[in-house]
């Protein structure tokens, strides 16, 4: 690990700017679900992961609440991971098809994943406070992804908060959209792709195929790293 993501990552874990989420995600932590009432939750902030001379980052919105927030890694420990890993090994992106804790061996070739709220906000909705906070944690990761090629953003909602972060940073001005699969090119010369995300309704409602995100990750694979 990079000694600066390193030294990041020990900083998010400290993190309490935020206490609406600090409480959430010790209420979580501490209620619990029902299937998961003999686990210790994580009940912290969830780091990003991956190798830190990625070409690819892969962003979600937030950690799940008993996905990340009980595992403390992120999209790993409910069905949104699920079938983001298994995408991703059928992509050779990652050794193994799932990820069930911090310790489960997975790694990944030159990808690093994250998330642009490194907590839990109550309902999957945060502050603009809470957002701007956690942005210097975002813009440190980027900064420290030196050869980072191409971004994939899972959702609309994680696409549109990069796209902010981008225009805030840079002053963008060109109209960025939301569509499944299409490119922009950001500042740095870093590719911009965006992907429905891989949530248990999506995939239930054939909004999102596995097919289609093997599709997509073969492609920015091919486009980052050769």
């Amino acid at each position: 690990m990079n000694n600066k993501i390193n030294s990041l990552n020990k900083i998010i874990l400290k993190c309490k700017k935020c206490p609406r989420l600090v409480n959430f995600v010790k209420k979580i932590s501490t209620e619990k679900r029902k299937q998961n009432m003999n686990e210790t939750y994580w009940g912290k902030p969830v780091t990003g992961f991956g190798e830190v001379d990625a070409k690819i980052l892969i962003i979600g919105l937030a950690p799940a609440a008993h996905g990340g927030t009980r595992t403390g890694r992120a999209f790993t420990g409910d069905k949104s991971g699920d079938f983001l890993f298994k995408c991703l090994f059928k992509a050779k992106i990652s050794n193994q098809p799932n990820s069930e804790n911090l310790n489960d061996g997975l790694k990944l070739k030159s990808t690093y994943i994250t998330n642009i709220l490194k907590c839990v906000p109550p309902g999957d909705k945060p502050k603009i406070n809470e957002l701007n906070n956690c942005s210097k944690y975002f813009d440190i990761e980027i900064y420290n992804l030196k050869k980072l090629k191409t971004i994939i953003a899972l959702g609309k909602v994680a696409f549109d908060n990069c796209v902010k972060f981008y225009k805030k940073k840079y002053n963008l001005k060109e109209k960025i959209k939301f569509i499944h699969g299409k490119s922009y090119l950001l500042p740095g010369n870093i590719k911009l792709i965006a992907c429905y995300h891989p949530s248990p309704r999506n995939v239930n409602t054939k909004l999102l195929s596995e097919k289609m995100v093997v599709d997509l990750f073969k492609k920015v694979k091919k486009i980052s790293m050769s």
